[in-house]
């Protein structure tokens, strides 16, 4: 019981591309569509109506309408509720299975509204009911087999990149600031990151950011602040600024952008981990974890690994 709930607590990716939502919600609606005009269940068989092939391929609208609200719409108004920190596997199987329902209601309002049909509360429990049971178990073996498939893809890949600054001094935090030398030679001119106001302004040195995370309309910049007779502590100060913004004002290339909520600087990357929502970049003796987004995969793991 307590490895279910532990594998229930799991985290599970919510992050996809707008194209690949809108392609699954196309095929999805289609193939709904499409298999009851062909094979007509459920008595659609001895339904006599006027443009019946339009009505038939309705239903597959209507789960369009439902995908694309479940896809977009949802996320859009909830945001947090929905974010790659708080999503889980039984959250992923509960947000599945409403999905299937409101389906279900969807389409049986739909037809309802052709044939004027006032069925029972008994009636649609009844269909609410029969729904559920069919969907809950393909609903929970697809969750779990793409968590698996994807917790293995990722933290084997994790396990092949070497760990960056492995020496002690990058392992024990309490080290940091006593260290004469970083990955970064030769240390430029300092970045001066700018806000929307044009009036508050951050100056730090290249080597010193940590990562700058993004949340509604301000940045907070995490960056190690240097005291001459302590070690090296990090600050997070806030810039109301879009994180792309900041990122346009930063021409360092391993300073890069790795989600749609981070930048980080590579050269400060001292692991990386992996599970179902991809990499974990860990920063700071892992006192930091970034995500990267899965369109950031390729060209980040190949610049790490041309950092090891």
């Amino acid at each position: 019981m307590l490895s279910m709930f532990r594998l229930l607590s799991q985290p599970y990716p919510t992050e996809e591309s707008v194209r690949r939502r809108l392609v699954r919600a196309v095929i999805i609606g289609a193939f709904v569509g499409l298999f009851l005009l062909v094979f007509q269940p459920f008595g659609l068989d001895d339904w006599q109506t006027p443009a019946k092939t339009g009505k038939v391929l309705g239903f597959g609208l209507v789960t369009f309408g439902v995908l694309i609200a479940d896809s977009f719409l949802l996320p859009i108004l909830f945001p947090r509720f929905f974010s790659d920190a708080r999503w889980t596997v039984g959250r992923e199987i509960v947000r599945t299975l409403l999905f299937i329902l409101v389906i279900a209601i969807g389409n049986r309002l739909y037809l309802g509204w052709f044939l004027g049909d006032s069925s029972t509360a008994g009636g649609w429990l009844q269909a609410i009911g029969m729904t559920f049971v069919i969907g809950i178990f393909p609903t929970v073996g697809a969750v779990l087999v793409s968590y698996i498939v994807q917790l293995r893809r990722y933290s084997q890949s994790a396990t092949e990149l070497p760990d960056h600054l492995a020496s002690s001094v990058w392992k024990d935090p309490s080290l940091h600031g006593r260290a004469s030398s970083t990955r970064i030679d030769n240390v430029p001119n300092p970045i001066t990151l700018v806000a929307d106001n044009e009036k508050d302004t951050l100056n730090l040195r290249p080597d010193s950011l940590l990562f700058i995370e993004s949340s509604e309309n301000y940045c907070t910049v995490v960056y190690l602040k240097t005291n001459p007779t302590q070690p090296d502590q990090p600050v997070k100060p806030l810039l109301r600024s879009s994180l792309s913004r900041l990122k346009g004002q930063i021409n360092y290339p391993h300073i890069v952008r790795c989600h749609r909520s981070y930048v980080v600087n590579l050269d400060r990357v001292e692991r990386v981990t992996g599970n179902a929502q991809g990499y974990k970049l860990h920063l700071f003796g892992g006192q930091f974890q970034v995500p990267v987004a899965r369109r950031y995969n390729g060209s980040l793991i190949s610049q790490l690994k041309s950092l090891a």
